[in-house]
């Protein structure tokens, strides 16, 4: 199966040795079908690779596990964002500009894993799912936490877990659904909504914070309630 050239930006860890090899071949024909629209099984990426199907469930034992690995490389450098900014807002609006493109560049993975997850929400809801392991999406809460983090004394623990959840509507392939699918927006134009949009919740989260003080008595008189 030929390697296009967005497969070859998703890293993927250097063969070493048999083992590493076949599971590269296989992580690699996963990109592939998934890059084209596809939400494949363990058994498709096997007869796609050229590989017997046990060897497959060795190294993915689901389709979960499959597509977790895939949406894994897909996001490569995402999951390793860090800034040494202590603006908040500066954070989300860097986290973005290195993101939202990627996301954009591999969406057709990241829609065949959203189609996953749509289909075992649906399995689940029949009891059709049986045994198979759930497909689980989060990586945003990590990584949106992480952007806002130096606001978490400032918002208290309740302000910043709610904030993280506005912004995760403004951020990943919901947004390119919502605002290229149905408004039909070009990407710099999504984009530059997602911005505005994460700049004005910042904004918001900050300006209704209760003083430090107010949450130090309520945090005391809770412990004290407690006692």
């Amino acid at each position: 199966m030929a390697v296009s050239e967005q497969q070859q930006n998703i890293a993927i860890d250097p063969p070493r040795g048999p083992r590493a090899r076949t599971r590269k071949l296989m992580l690699e024909t996963a990109v592939a079908l998934m890059q084209a629209g596809q939400t494949p099984s363990v058994s498709d990426v096997a007869e796609a690779a050229e590989v017997s199907r046990a060897t497959a469930y060795r190294y993915f034992p689901s389709q979960a596990a499959l597509v977790h690995a895939v949406v894994d490389a897909g996001l490569g450098p995402i999951l390793e964002w860090r800034s040494d900014s202590d603006d908040a807002e500066t954070r989300v609006r860097d986290l973005l500009a290195v993101s939202m493109p990627r996301i954009a560049e591999f969406q057709a993975t990241f829609r065949a894993s959203l189609k996953l997850s749509l289909e075992q929400w649906a399995q689940r809801r029949a009891g059709t799912l049986g045994n198979e392991p759930a497909f689980k999406r989060g990586h945003r809460v990590d990584v949106l936490q992480a952007a806002i983090a130096p606001l978490r004394d400032t918002l208290g623990e309740a302000g910043f877990r709610r904030l993280a959840q506005a912004l995760s509507l403004s951020y990943g392939l919901e947004l390119l659904l919502v605002l290229q699918d149905i408004w039909g927006l070009e990407f710099d134009e999504a984009q530059d909504v997602a911005q505005w949009t994460t700049g004005a919740l910042i904004r918001a989260a900050i300006a209704e914070a209760p003083p430090r003080k107010t949450r130090e008595t309520k945090s005391t008189g809770r412990r004290r309630s407690e006692q």
